[in-house]
Parts: C-alpha cells; structure tokens; sequence
C-alpha cells in the first residue's frame, strides 16, 4: 500500500555535511518524512524514517534560530527544520508526532478534531493559551513602548501578562501566573525584548519570564520591531513595518533581472499596507525587498513571461503595483493561492 500524504510544503533544513540552512520541499508521510530540493523534482533529496524516531520541539541548539525542530531517527541521526512562522511549525510538530505514535501503536493516521473548548482543561495547554492572549478583543494588548532612547512596536510588559493571566482565571496568583508565562516562554510562544527581559531569560534564573514592568516582551508572530532615533531616515523606512500581520509564509517569487525563481518567505502587513519578502534560511532583520501594494492588482495568472515551462507550472499569480511593476508569484496549492490572493486584494483596499 502507497504511503498517505499528511502534509507538504517549504521548510529550512539544516544539512548534515556542510551544516548550511537551505529551504527544500518537505513531504510527510504517515512512515517518513522526505525532502526536495525542488518541489518539481521527481526524486527525494533524502528520506527520514519515523519509526522509532523522536521529535523535539522547540529545539533550542541554535541560539540565532527560532521555530526550529528536531527529528532524530531510531539510528541516532538528527534532523533539524526550521519553520517561516509559529503557527506553521505547530501544525507540523503536531502531525510529526501523530504520525510516530500511530506507527508506534500500528495504527493508521487519523488527526484529532482541532476543536478547543472555551476554558482551558486543568492540564494547562499553552498553545490554547497562546491562541487567547492574542485575541484583539479580550487579550493582552499591545504596545508602543518608548525606553532608552529605542521605541520598541507591539509588544507589552511582563508584569501585564501576569495581570492578565489572573483577571482571564488562568491563574489564582502572580506565583502562579508566572509559572506559566515562563512556559509560553520557554516554548517559544512570547519572546523577550530589550535589555532587561534579554538578561533574566539568558541568566538561566529559576524564572526566566520577569514580572516587571520595564521587562518586555512580544508574541513570536506579532508585528513586533524596535526602532532607534538615529536619523529622520531611519523613521521613515520603519514606517513600513507598522501593520499588523496579517499573512506570512514561503512562495516561489521570479527575479526582475535573471528571472530565476527563487524561495522566499513573504510577511503581509496591512496600514500600511506592504509585503516584504525575506531570505528564510537568513532571518527576519533584513528584507531583501518590499512591495507597495496600496492601489495595486493581484490576479491568478495561467503563465509568466520570460518563465521556461519546466521551471514552474500552475498555481501563478501576479502583483502590479500602482507604478506598474509586475511581480510573478507561486504558491504551493490552489487553496493557497486563493488565500494569498484573497489577503493581498483586501488589504490593498483598506491599507494606505
């Protein structure tokens, strides 16, 4: 019998002889896990088999990288990936581990219903948790907080996600509270931001989250960034990253000069409204380009200009911005095509 597709997509994967981070497409099976270098190649790079395999996640051996897990084989042979963002690297661990405990039990993969009740149960589960501090109506607010001559963009005060977890009945005291924000901590889900918070997370202290209110902290798929007042510049290039986040993830985008096609991670922000796309084996700090999409068209398109046929086929679309400039993009499937397309047009209609 054929192996059952679970899940596929673009993931960056650590290699095991030169050690360099590359993006390859990732396919799991309910046996293994393999990878492509392409996602148009007909042969795997490689194949992890899960039998008897463990998962690790977060996996903290790379202090530069976030959102990164480890599979390590019955054979002792680890494997590092690292997502584009949180919520994508939940649902592979989450399928990962499905998929090594029905091999385990010999039974066949079915996933649990992703349905969650209002409260959570009394084993506290921090990604449920997580899902309701982000809620913009009854979660922790964010903030725009000015310390030390930096303005630090969406982010709060640990002493605030203390009061939080105590109002909502997550906790019965700070005591409490804090035990629990140092888990969503230590789990990746908040992030510490300036010097304070930096230091009690890297000192290895008994609690590593600090109920302080000059401690800050964000939430790992937020919008957050920090800005300096080193120049008028320096303001107005950061204006672009003041949206809120409304999509991220890996796309295949075409080149304006070589045409070649290339894998990048793209982060959609709305008011303003700007998508910035981003080397995803190199981080987040450094954009290798932004697109204006106020007054702009997106379309699903059959073909690519200047595009060989082999090198992409189906689920294309294009962004012309209002100065005219075409972007070629490619998504995985036909659903996210549609989703892409469905955020970029809404958020060129109401972002400025």
């Amino acid at each position: 019998m054929e192996p059952t597709t679970i899940r596929e997509g673009y993931l960056v994967k650590k290699g095991t002889v030169l050690n360099s981070w590359k993006v390859v497409w990732v396919v799991l099976a309910d046996d293994a896990i393999e990878f492509y270098k392409k996602k148009t190649d007909n042969s795997p790079k490689g194949m992890i088999p899960l039998k008897g395999a463990t998962l690790t996640s977060p996996c903290q051996d790379f202090t530069k990288r976030t959102l990164v897990f480890k599979v390590s084989t019955a054979k002792n042979q680890d494997h590092f990936f690292q997502a584009t963002h949180l919520e994508e690297r939940e649902l592979w661990v989450k399928d990962i581990k499905r998929a090594i405990t029905c091999l385990q039990g010999g039974k066949k993969f079915a996933r649990k219903s992703t349905r969650r009740s209002i409260r959570l149960p009394e084993n506290v589960n921090l990604s449920e948790l997580y899902i309701l501090m982000k809620d913009q109506d009854k979660g922790v607010k964010e903030l725009k907080v000015e310390k030390d001559k930096r303005l630090f963009n969406h982010c709060f005060t640990g002493n605030t996600v203390i009061d939080w977890l105590i109002s909502e009945g997550k906790s019965r005291n700070r005591s409490e509270g804090l035990m629990l924000a140092t888990g969503l901590l230590n789990e990746g889900f908040l992030l510490p931001a300036g010097d304070v918070s930096k230091d009690g997370a890297e000192k290895g202290a008994e609690s590593v989250f600090l109920d302080q209110i000059d401690a800050l902290y964000y939430f790992a798929d937020s919008g957050f960034f920090c800005e300096g007042y080193s120049s008028d510049e320096d303001v107005v290039v950061k204006e672009e990253f003041r949206g809120a986040i409304v999509k991220q993830g890996c796309l295949l985008k075409q080149g304006h000069r070589r045409k070649n096609w290339k894998v990048r991670k793209f982060i959609l922000r709305d008011d303003p409204a700007y998508i910035h796309y981003y080397d995803p084996t190199k981080g987040e700090d450094d954009p290798l380009g932004s697109i204006h999409l106020r007054g702009s068209v997106v379309t699903a398109v059959e073909y690519v200009p200047d595009a060989k046929r082999h090198e992409v086929d189906g689920n294309l679309f294009e962004i012309i911005t209002s100065d005219e400039v075409h972007y070629y993009l490619q998504a995985a499937t036909t659903d996210e095509r549609k989703d892409w397309i469905k955020a970029i047009q809404s958020v060129a209609k109401s972002g400025k």
